[in-house]
């Protein structure tokens, strides 16, 4: 029998994690759970970096951009997974597939190539410190971030366009909780080759030189540290790189780990569950690690919340005054 083509299919349906209905009220919880968490984390980083004068620096401002892509990028697949286990429902438009997978391929290239931005920002810094903010200048860092949004915006653009000249048979299942470009594209009955080619060309150029840039990056930073003599000028200078070099490690592991995990086993199923570390437990767990391990930012949230604080009380004190 010859496969049915429909070219002008209307919806997808993404089968989610588990289709156990026991499973459905613990996951909608667990990742309502982590979705606010991440949000509200992200925001404060934010909100810390703009509130603070201190931290008007090239590494915070790198850094806020970095939350706010974190938000959007989380923003992009949780809410929709949401929808559906609230209404029973796996159903997502084609455009919505589309866009979806467009919106994701975007974010996921540009925390790529932000991380790798702030890996050149830490060398500068501790390779050049003379002349880091000569070099680090308003002007440049903010030509790093739109030169990155726009390589992810043509990167995304290019791939959701070959997607849209594929035809689909009426077999239309998507084993994962969003339109995952890979699950996506060999759902096609027509000829796949290009598609996998600019796939992984995008993915060797775009991630692999990411991954290049910064880890030469930290081979002249560690190469530099070894060349200070003091124990607490070394110590110091990597405080400065060690919540990123923690960002990159968790970002680049988990996501290399779940490429390659699926590409042994083949089990879509496996490869949606394990996909969670990179699409929704590092976003959240950026924010803690910031936090944690850079005594500027714990300053900085801590005089935000205090102010908050002290803001609240002085204006439950005039609504009880008569």
């Amino acid at each position: 029998m010859e496969p049915s083509y429909n070219t002008q299919m209307s919806e997808f349906l993404l089968l989610g994690l588990s289709e156990e209905p026991e499973l459905q009220s613990f996951l909608f919880g667990l990742f309502l759970s982590m979705y606010l968490v991440t949000v509200l984390g992200n925001l404060l980083i934010i909100q810390a970096t703009i509130s603070d004068s201190h931290l008007h620096t090239p590494m915070y401002f790198f850094l806020s951009n970095l939350s706010f892509a974190d938000i959007c990028f989380v923003s992009t697949t949780v809410p929709k997974m949401l929808i559906n286990i609230q209404t029973q429902s796996r159903v997502i438009t084609y455009a919505g597939c589309i866009t979806q997978m467009c919106v994701f391929v975007l974010l996921g290239g540009l925390d790529s190539l932000l991380l790798t931005v702030m890996a050149y920002d830490r060398f500068v810094a501790i390779c050049h410190p003379l002349h880091y903010m000569v070099t680090m200048s308003p002007r440049l860092c903010g030509l790093l971030v739109l030169a990155s949004w726009i390589m992810s915006a043509l990167n995304s653009l290019l791939q959701s366009l070959i997607v849209l000249w594929l035809s689909f048979c009426t077999d239309l299942e998507i084993p994962h909780f969003f339109c995952e470009l890979n699950q996506v594209t060999h759902l096609a009955c027509s000829d796949t080759f290009l598609n996998d080619m600019v796939m992984y060309l995008s993915a060797v150029l775009l991630g692999g030189i990411c991954l290049v840039g910064i880890l030469y990056s930290y081979f002249k930073i560690i190469s530099s540290i070894h060349a200070i003599s003091s124990a607490q000028g070394k110590y110091k200078a990597f405080s400065t790189c060690a919540s990123h070099l923690s960002v990159v490690s968790l970002f680049y592991g988990t996501s290399l780990g779940v490429y390659l995990s699926s590409a042994a086993t083949h089990n879509s199923q496996s490869s949606a569950a394990a996909s969670v570390m990179y699409t929704v437990v590092t976003p959240m767990l950026n924010p803690f690690i910031y936090s944690l391990r850079n005594k500027d930012i714990k300053r900085a949230l801590g005089r935000f919340l205090r102010r908050k604080t002290i803001k609240g009380t002085i204006f439950l004190g005039l609504k009880k005054c008569p």
